[in-house]
């Protein structure tokens, strides 16, 4: 039968990579991040890029940018098998081959040093801000521009572009390399397929690799016409988009690839065994995100029988996918419940859901209409964006409200009269402040970056750079929403908590103590026993209590002082809760803090209360907190949930999760990410990671092989999940 062939195809693919994924351990060491599809080049290969700041070893600039990207993918190796239906892999993220000089910052890594931003950096160090200056990518392309035109019909719109703005020839000349580029790597794929076909006798993987060496001939210059071709299509696009620069927003899958599906089943040339074979090809191949379901810009439901076989194509992978299901009044209540069905039965963190309502809510506070907001989609950790039409580095600026607590503290502590009030006046001193250093470097960002890395693959998806002949980073679109991130607020809300009950209204420690405590990391008998105390006043989450009412104030505050004033050169800014993995590093910057965190550990997790904020860890109560300090401008403050297996014995538990998740979106939730894992494997894992390599977990906002995660990392995921049974 088919299904038992294509079965098995994906069996080898899965397993093949998970032996890639220990190979590129050995080889590149932990990878914290996305569990990319790249595999190892041959030994033998080298590629140097072209420098033209050689003072520094490194490149900027649209010319410098282009030849280097077109000369690594002329001299890409392909790599293609032919149990696959996806041909090509890549190897390289050209973004990581700017080394700079050692004696250069490392806050200046993504920045060329010829832009200077000095004057910010006491800011940004003071207050432990990730900036984001100088980052690439974080926002989506239109996939569906690009399978409409085609490389070869992108080309023509770039060279009739560039006879109308001669003003802007560097960025044309800079776009047509980069097709030069990607369409000699077609070339080269294609002939590797065909090369393949020739030399299989297998009949099956013979037919199969003709397949593919005529979808990747096709493709090279024209739009795709079959729903192979453009699942290839899409495949060459984020391998490009991967090589250039690491870039991995993906798109509403189900809606985009639906024509090419129903045209194909009409015609006969596919049945729904193939495409859930093909598309789970697509996942191993790369795990960008995507999304399915939701509503259609007129609040239809989008959700068809593609939602479906895309669903059932991810729980054929079985790999590190990251897929979303959005969820609104009036779906396919179907689609959630099977997503539900393959989160439980497979465990490896997928689908997750998004909340349609807060969302959308909460983007036309903005000024965009509820057309404009449904078409905003889920497309990386935490991102929310508009395809092709808005610029936002999500998930790339980070506030630590954790150092900027400390600060406010030591400097509070010259008053002789100290009261939460006044502590919290003074935080939110040192937080505005902190705010506008963060604008005051977006304007520098959208100020240089075109000049730095221009985002040559994007452009040629996103409405407007082609067309002006400007880079999405500078005017090139008419949306400019850049994401603005608090991190901690469980570590401050507990901290401003355990102050209020504590100290005021119960009088059982002074100021003082509390002072010495920190200052000494609770050493010794009593800073241990202030510790204690600190540490068991009632948090964030258990409701009702001092640690929800000031995590409420922090987030309506936070909030408020980033969406209702721009950035000096009238960006707007939409305020965000998400912390990445940057927990660790941003933790590793703060001292003792009053919720009776030691100095330099992580700080808390996102949206989410800090394990153990009740005894008995009611993701009920979770649920409600986390909705409670959501911004509510239309990104997201993801609620993190770690499940047992064993809750797999309870009668109906699809419907009490499902009961969670929408009512937590009722309540303003806007994004749901869940483990269900089992502690004592967890801890075997984390011990000896090698005996489980097939282990998949939500790390945070992606999916990873809990092997390629350094020990840091398996430890947050451990403290996370164990500490919320």
């Amino acid at each position: 039968m088919a299904s038992d062939m294509y079965g098995s195809r994906i069996k080898h693919l899965r397993e093949k990579k998970e032996r890639q994924t220990l190979e590129k351990l050995e080889k590149n060491g932990y990878m914290n991040e996305d569990d990319y599809g790249s595999v190892l080049p041959p030994e033998d290969f080298h590629f140097s890029p072209d420098f033209n700041d050689e003072t520094n070893h490194t490149f900027y600039g649209a010319k410098l940018w282009a030849r280097n990207f077109r000369r690594l993918m002329q001299c890409h190796p392909v790599y293609i098998d032919p149990e696959d239906a996806i041909a090509g892999r890549w190897m390289f993220i050209l973004q990581r081959l700017r080394p700079f000089d050692s004696a250069v910052s490392m806050n200046n890594m993504e920045m060329a040093p010829v832009f200077n931003y000095d004057y910010l950096k006491p800011y940004h160090e003071k207050y432990c801000i990730v900036p984001g200056i100088g980052k690439m990518h974080h926002f989506a392309p239109d996939y569906e521009m690009g399978l409409k035109l085609g490389f070869g019909g992108l080309r023509k719109k770039v060279e009739t572009y560039r006879a109308l703005n001669p003003e802007a020839e560097e960025m044309y000349e800079a776009e047509l390399e980069v097709l030069d580029g990607i369409q000699s790597w077609v070339q080269a794929i294609a002939r590797k397929a065909a090369d393949m076909r020739d030399a299989q006798t297998d009949p099956a993987l013979k037919e199969n690799l003709m397949e593919m060496a005529q979808a990747v001939e096709w493709i090279e210059d024209n739009p795709p016409r079959s729903f192979r071709e453009a699942c290839q299509w899409i495949a060459v696009l984020n391998m490009c988009n991967r090589t250039y620069n690491r870039a991995g927003a993906g798109m509403q899958l189900d809606e985009t690839l639906r024509p090419y599906y129903e045209r194909d089943v009409r015609q006969g040339v596919l049945d729904d065994e193939k495409a859930k074979y093909i598309i789970a090809c697509l996942f191993i191949n790369d795990p960008h995100y995507y999304q399915i379901g939701g509503p259609a810009p007129d609040g239809s439901d989008m959700t068809s029988q593609l939602s479906f076989l895309i669903l059932e194509a991810a729980h054929m992978a079985k790999t590190s996918i990251n897929l979303t299901i959005r969820v609104h009044d009036g779906m396919d209540e179907r689609l959630m419940r099977r997503g539900l069905e393959v989160l439980f039965e497979d465990r490896k963190g997928f689908p997750r859901f998004s909340g349609d309502k807060a969302l959308v809510e909460g983007f036309m506070k903005n000024g965009y209409s509820a057309e404009i907001a449904r078409k905003r989609i889920a497309v990386g950790c935490h991102w929310m964006s508009l395809p092709g039409l808005e610029y936002t580095l999500n998930d790339l600026i980070k506030i630590n409200l954790a150092k900027v607590f400390e600060v406010a503290y030591s400097e509070y502590r010259g008053e002789k009269e100290r009261t939460s009030e006044g502590l919290y006046t003074v935080f939110t001193k040192h937080l505005r402040i902190a705010i506008r250093a963060v604008a005051n470097g977006i304007d520098f960002h959208l100020t240089f970056q075109h000049l730095n890395a221009p985002e040559l693959v994007l452009n040629l998806l996103s409405h407007g750079p082609i067309e002006r002949g400007l880079d999405v980073s500078n005017g090139g679109v008419d949306n400019y929403n850049i994401c603005v991130d608090a991190s901690g607020i469980a570590t401050v809300a507990d901290s401003f908590g355990a102050i209020t009950q504590r100290i005021e209204a119960e009088g059982a420690l002074s100021w003082e103590q509390c002072d010495r405590a920190l200052d000494d990391n609770f050493a010794g008998v009593d800073g241990e026993r202030t510790r204690l105390m600190l540490a068991s006043a009632k948090k964030f989450g258990h409701g009702f209590s001092a640690g929800d009412e000031w995590a409420k104030r922090i987030s309506h505050d936070f909030a408020q002082l980033v969406s209702q004033r721009p950035t000096p050169g009238g960006r707007l800014m939409i305020p965000g809760l998400f912390s990445w993995a940057n927990t660790i590093n941003l933790g590793e910057k703060v001292a003792a803090t009053p919720n009776g965190r030691f100095a330099f550990e992580p700080i808390s997790h996102g949206a989410n209360p800090d394990p153990g904020f009740r005894k008995d860890g009611a993701f009920t109560a979770m649920a409600k907190a986390i909705a409670m300090v959501q911004p509510g401008y239309g990104n997201t403050a993801p609620f993190q949930l770690e499940l047992n297996p064993t809750i797999l014995n309870r009668e109906n538990v699809i419907d009490l999760i499902e009961a969670v998740i929408k009512t937590h979106f009722d309540l303003g939730g806007t994004l749901v990410n869940i483990n269900i894992i089992d502690a004592e494997t967890l801890r075997q894992a984390h011990n000896d990671p090698m005996k489980f390599p097939n282990l998949v977990v939500r790390v945070t906002g992606f999916t990873a092989y809990f092997v390629a995660l350094s020990p840091e990392f398996r430890q947050l995921v451990i403290d996370r999940v164990i500490n919320d049974r």
